[in-house]
């Protein structure tokens, strides 16, 4: 299959998690529902994916699930085309890519954390940096210390190391996987061989490192303006006073 850059049209959004670091705002609702300066989390997410040329979207629900169904329907409000798969049990990021392997088929695809937000004009950026010989292409963010997510090693653009919840103050690189990253259909092998991780989890991350190991190509794409990572109720209230979310 011939891929040319900028002709990803599909998305699948990680919607599943129970969300418990938000409580206590999560108890009625799942995260990817709650208001982030007046519009909930993952409608932001689908406005920005939609604009750059989504037109389809894959959303993988578990906690409270039929509630995201429920306010997004089909996508036709939205100019898209949604459909749904559900996790149960919760076994990771690479669990629920399993899920939907079937829907996305030989073509490249955007992969994206349902609590993470980043400043729009990141979307098309990516999407169209995307090259055919890319196995993947994972946007990444500056940080003082990855800790909290994973530590991306690069060489110019390429990805040579991933390092996983590094510990505090270890890492010598500044770039954290900021959870948005367009993947190639080479990808899906490396997802079936999944074997659980220390957490018990299928982690989308060993899949990268496989496909490092392979020697497959994988390079970043460095994010620019806003990314969070929505992940409790103060980063909720410090969101809903920036106004770079207007």
């Amino acid at each position: 299959m011939t891929i040319l850059a900028g002709q990803i049209t599909r998305a699948v959004i990680l919607a599943a998690g129970r969300g418990t670091r938000m409580m206590p705002l999560t108890a009625e609702r799942p995260k990817p529902l709650i208001p982030v300066a007046g519009r909930a989390i993952l409608a932001r997410i689908l406005d920005g994916v939609r604009a750059a040329g989504v037109t389809e979207a894959v959303i993988v629900v578990g906690y409270r699930g039929a509630m995201i169904e429920e306010a997004f329907g089909d996508g036709a409000a939205l100019g898209m085309r949604l459909t749904y798969r559900t996790q149960e049990p919760p076994d990771g990021t690479g669990g629920a890519l399993r899920r939907v392997a079937d829907l996305c088929g030989d073509a490249p695809f955007l992969l994206h954390w349902g609590d993470i937000l980043i400043a729009p004009e990141n979307y098309p950026a990516l999407l169209t940096d995307f090259r055919p010989n890319d196995a993947a292409l994972i946007g990444v963010n500056h940080m003082d210390d990855p800790a909290a997510g994973a530590a991306v090693y690069l060489d110019g653009d390429r990805v040579t190391r991933i390092v996983e919840k590094p510990a505090p103050g270890t890492s010598t690189t500044p770039w954290n996987n900021a959870g948005v990253l367009a993947l190639g259909p080479r990808v899906w092998p490396y997802v079936q061989a999944l074997t659980p991780s220390p957490r018990g989890e299928y982690e989308v991350t060993d899949a990268l490192h496989a496909m490092l190991h392979a020697g497959e190509r994988v390079r970043a794409h460095r994010l620019v303006g806003l990314w969070s990572d929505v992940g409790t109720p103060e980063t909720v209230a410090a969101l809903d006073a920036d106004l770079r979310l207007t």
